[in-house]
């Protein structure tokens, strides 16, 4: 299905201006709800114990098997042109949350990994739904002072004003389309990571390239520089999935470059686990 023309013929007939569709449609993103509910379509299969396609073997760390947290079956996926996704076969995601989130600091990324394989899904018990997503600037957050807003965001908000004066309607638009969440999720695939979590990548982009000899960053700007390559990263990194665990003090993410996942190097994807405590 044309989802971007789908939405620009309504909102056409809303009578806003074709241009100001455009600029909204380079920021709205569909992202995959799978639940255990009804509705949508079956398209994955959480927790357990599957049984890999033949010639996939089960990953490990520390001479210990990886616990798989879902899989989710390409093919049976609404198709979303852009998202960047396999078109068949079926993604594997296995997770130690607690060894990776210690492991973070070191950089060791062993104890997460997601697989492809050309076969399709033989069990489900998640449906997949289709949901917008925004990027998290276009919410300002309500309890932030204007006063306490960097020049870099003041300037993005009066941007936002000026190219989007139908911003609500559009946003309203785009969640008639595809409703936003109803009760609780057992993961997402695609839209928006995190913001402190390409905030991280972009210290880290920055910290690199100081090191290399690339560029000089003021100890004075390094939070407007941040800030800076944060938003340029948001729009070449997004979320290939987020998910809750059972432990209620964690939550997993794998995040990975647009032209990684084009190009289908799961590998590249980057794992988050955070900790609420």
């Amino acid at each position: 299905m044309d989802h971007q023309g789908r939405f620009r013929s309504a909102a056409l007939e809303a009578d806003i201006p074709a241009d100001e569709i455009s600029v909204f449609l380079g920021h709205l993103r569909l992202s995959y709800r799978l639940s255990g509910g009804s509705g949508g379509v079956p398209a994955g299969r959480f927790g357990g114990e599957p049984r890999l396609p033949e010639g996939v073997e089960w990953p490990s760390a520390d001479g210990r098997p990886l616990p798989f947290v879902f899989a989710v079956d390409c093919a049976a996926l609404p198709v979303v042109d852009g998202s960047g996704l396999p078109a068949r076969g079926s993604m594997y995601f296995f997770l130690a949350h607690e060894d990776d989130h210690l492991a973070a600091a070191t950089g060791e990324r062993k104890y997460a990994r997601v697989l492809h394989a050309d076969a399709a899904l033989d069990e489900f018990d998640l449906s997949a739904t289709l949901v917008a997503e925004l990027p998290g600037w276009f919410e300002p957050d309500e309890e932030e002072d204007e006063d306490d807003l960097s020049p870099f965001q003041v300037r993005r908000a009066a941007d936002l004003e000026r190219d989007l004066p139908h911003l609500a309607e559009l946003t309203a638009l785009a969640d008639e389309l595809w409703p936003p969440d109803d009760g609780l999720a057992s993961a997402y695939l695609g839209g928006y990571a995190d913001d402190e979590v390409i905030g991280s990548i972009a210290e880290q982009t920055l910290a690199g390239r100081e090191k290399a000899g690339e560029i000089v960053v003021p100890v004075a700007n390094w939070y407007s520089a941040v800030e800076k390559e944060a938003h340029r990263l948001s729009g070449e990194w997004l979320s290939l999935a987020r998910f809750p665990l059972d432990d209620e003090f964690y939550y997993g993410s794998f995040v990975i470059r647009h032209d990684d996942l084009s190009a289908g190097r799961l590998d590249q994807a980057l794992s988050v686990t955070e900790f609420s405590e």
